[in-house]
Protein backbone atom coordinates (compact mmCIF):
# COMPACT_ATOMS: atom_id res chain seq x y z
CA UNK A 1 0.00 0.00 0.00
CA UNK A 2 1.20 3.65 -1.06
CA UNK A 3 -0.11 6.94 0.27
CA UNK A 4 -0.15 10.03 -2.11
CA UNK A 5 -0.99 12.79 -0.28
CA UNK A 6 0.54 16.27 -0.24
CA UNK A 7 -0.73 19.62 1.22
CA UNK A 8 0.77 22.72 0.42
CA UNK A 9 0.52 26.53 1.22
CA UNK A 10 2.24 29.29 -0.47
CA UNK A 11 1.33 31.99 -2.84
CA UNK A 12 0.75 32.25 -6.83
CA UNK A 13 3.12 33.24 -8.77
CA UNK A 14 0.96 34.42 -11.34
CA UNK A 15 -2.82 34.33 -12.03
CA UNK A 16 -4.38 31.09 -12.45
CA UNK A 17 -4.97 29.48 -16.30
CA UNK A 18 -8.79 28.32 -16.79
CA UNK A 19 -8.42 25.83 -19.95
CA UNK A 20 -11.44 23.66 -21.21
CA UNK A 21 -10.56 20.54 -23.29
CA UNK A 22 -12.47 19.41 -25.97
CA UNK A 23 -14.96 17.82 -24.18
CA UNK A 24 -15.80 20.86 -22.30
CA UNK A 25 -14.00 19.92 -18.60
CA UNK A 26 -12.31 22.71 -17.17
CA UNK A 27 -8.88 23.12 -16.34
CA UNK A 28 -7.69 25.28 -14.11
CA UNK A 29 -3.08 25.49 -13.61
CA UNK A 30 -1.62 27.99 -11.81
CA UNK A 31 2.02 27.95 -9.66
CA UNK A 32 2.39 28.00 -6.34
CA UNK A 33 5.77 29.56 -4.54
CA UNK A 34 6.34 27.28 -1.30
CA UNK A 35 9.41 28.88 0.96
CA UNK A 36 11.40 26.51 3.01
CA UNK A 37 13.87 28.32 5.42
CA UNK A 38 18.01 27.31 5.46
CA UNK A 39 20.33 29.17 7.15
CA UNK A 40 23.12 30.19 5.15
CA UNK A 41 26.55 28.35 5.98
CA UNK A 42 28.32 31.97 5.37
CA UNK A 43 26.87 34.69 6.78
CA UNK A 44 24.72 32.56 10.16
CA UNK A 45 21.50 34.07 8.76
CA UNK A 46 17.90 32.47 7.87
CA UNK A 47 16.84 32.39 4.53
CA UNK A 48 14.28 31.62 2.52
CA UNK A 49 14.37 29.64 -0.71
CA UNK A 50 11.52 29.14 -2.83
CA UNK A 51 10.01 26.14 -4.34
CA UNK A 52 7.84 26.31 -7.40
CA UNK A 53 4.89 23.69 -7.70
CA UNK A 54 2.97 23.36 -10.49
CA UNK A 55 -0.59 22.18 -9.37
CA UNK A 56 -3.77 21.60 -11.63
CA UNK A 57 -7.04 21.56 -10.44
CA UNK A 58 -10.10 19.58 -12.54
CA UNK A 59 -13.70 20.27 -13.26
CA UNK A 60 -16.31 22.82 -12.38
CA UNK A 61 -15.18 22.87 -8.90
CA UNK A 62 -11.67 24.36 -10.18
CA UNK A 63 -13.25 26.69 -12.78
CA UNK A 64 -15.52 28.28 -9.75
CA UNK A 65 -11.99 28.90 -7.88
CA UNK A 66 -10.37 30.05 -10.52
CA UNK A 67 -11.79 33.42 -10.42
CA UNK A 68 -10.36 33.94 -7.17
CA UNK A 69 -6.84 32.63 -7.90
CA UNK A 70 -4.60 35.67 -8.80
CA UNK A 71 -1.05 36.78 -8.62
CA UNK A 72 0.18 36.82 -5.03
CA UNK A 73 -2.71 35.09 -3.57
CA UNK A 74 -1.93 33.27 -0.78
CA UNK A 75 -3.86 29.74 -0.59
CA UNK A 76 -3.87 25.70 0.40
CA UNK A 77 -3.86 22.90 -1.52
CA UNK A 78 -4.50 19.59 -0.89
CA UNK A 79 -4.06 16.70 -3.85
CA UNK A 80 -1.77 14.23 -4.75
CA UNK A 81 1.30 14.11 -6.50
CA UNK A 82 1.83 13.27 -10.27
CA UNK A 83 4.44 12.52 -12.64
CA UNK A 84 4.97 12.95 -16.71
CA UNK A 85 7.55 11.87 -18.76
CA UNK A 86 7.37 13.01 -22.52
CA UNK A 87 9.85 13.37 -25.35
CA UNK A 88 10.50 16.80 -26.61
CA UNK A 89 10.78 18.06 -30.47
CA UNK A 90 14.14 17.56 -30.17
CA UNK A 91 14.30 14.00 -28.82
CA UNK A 92 15.07 14.60 -25.77
CA UNK A 93 13.49 13.21 -22.67
CA UNK A 94 11.27 15.12 -20.22
CA UNK A 95 9.71 14.79 -16.82
CA UNK A 96 7.92 16.68 -14.66
CA UNK A 97 6.03 16.21 -11.04
CA UNK A 98 2.66 18.54 -10.57
CA UNK A 99 0.19 18.49 -7.41
CA UNK A 100 -3.21 17.20 -8.66
CA UNK A 101 -5.81 19.98 -6.04
CA UNK A 102 -8.40 17.75 -4.67
CA UNK A 103 -9.45 21.26 -2.20
CA UNK A 104 -7.99 24.78 -2.33
CA UNK A 105 -8.36 27.01 0.32
CA UNK A 106 -8.02 30.96 -0.27
CA UNK A 107 -5.95 32.27 2.89
CA UNK A 108 -5.33 36.13 3.89
CA UNK A 109 -6.84 38.87 5.57
CA UNK A 110 -9.57 41.10 4.32
CA UNK A 111 -6.50 43.19 3.47
CA UNK A 112 -6.27 41.42 0.34
CA UNK A 113 -9.67 41.25 -0.47
CA UNK A 114 -9.96 37.36 0.69
CA UNK A 115 -12.24 37.36 3.83
CA UNK A 116 -12.61 34.62 5.74
CA UNK A 117 -10.68 31.44 4.09
CA UNK A 118 -13.01 29.66 1.79
CA UNK A 119 -12.64 26.04 0.30
CA UNK A 120 -13.24 24.48 -2.71
CA UNK A 121 -13.28 20.60 -2.36
CA UNK A 122 -14.09 17.69 -4.34
CA UNK A 123 -15.39 15.81 -1.31
CA UNK A 124 -19.10 14.75 -1.40
CA UNK A 125 -21.39 17.12 0.37
CA UNK A 126 -22.34 16.17 3.43
CA UNK A 127 -25.63 14.29 4.42
CA UNK A 128 -28.80 15.69 5.87
CA UNK A 129 -28.01 14.63 8.87
CA UNK A 130 -25.09 16.43 9.68
CA UNK A 131 -27.11 20.02 8.92
CA UNK A 132 -29.32 18.40 12.05
CA UNK A 133 -26.46 18.88 14.39
CA UNK A 134 -25.90 22.68 15.63
CA UNK A 135 -23.20 21.50 17.54
CA UNK A 136 -24.76 22.45 20.81
CA UNK A 137 -25.02 19.19 22.06
CA UNK A 138 -21.29 18.19 22.40
CA UNK A 139 -20.94 17.10 25.58
CA UNK A 140 -17.36 18.33 26.10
Amino acid sequence: MSINRVVLTGNLTKDAELKQTAGGMAIVKMRLAVNDRRKNATTGQWEDSPNFIDVTMFGSRGEAVSRFLSKGKQIAVEGKLRWHEWESAAGEKRSSLEVVADDIELLGGRGDGAGAPRAVSSSAPESAAADEFDGEDIPF
